[in-house]
């Protein structure tokens, strides 16, 4: 790997980062995107849907520290991979009118899982090649 791949990896890794921990933060946490609760709502209920929209802002922000240490950093990127693609699947059968681009999302979602599947087994820096 080249200095200017590592460069790349880690503007990658703390854009990924960044997007999980302003999710979990700003849209969940703080509720400043209340869409993101309606959506907990819509697909697991109301009643506990507050509490399960902070569970998962938590996560979302420990998600982020997990990548930004890029311990087990394949892991981390599986896991990523994997939360995506299921949570989107779900959001476009269920939710998919409350999504920020409607069913349209799913492509922005595959998207974001090619850059993490890029970003961690091609550009990586500290995994053989």
């Amino acid at each position: 790997m080249n200095i200017s791949n590592n460069t790349i990896y880690n503007s990658i890794n703390l854009l990924i980062g960044l997007v999980w921990f302003i999710n979990g933060s700003v849209c969940k946490l703080l509720d400043l995107v209340p869409r993101h609760q309606e959506i907990v709502a819509t697909i697991l209920g109301a009643d506990h849907a507050l509490l399960l929209t902070k569970l998962i802002g938590v996560s979302e922000i420990l998600l982020a520290f997990w990548i930004w240490s890029r311990i087990k950093s394949r892991w981390a990127a599986v896991l990523q991979i994997v939360l995506i693609l299921s949570m989107n699947i779900i959001e476009y059968f269920y939710a998919s009118e409350m999504l920020l681009w409607g069913k349209l999302n799913s492509v922005f979602a595959l998207l974001f899982v090619f850059l993490i599947y890029f970003n961690e087994y091609k550009l990586n820096p500290t995994i053989s090649q």
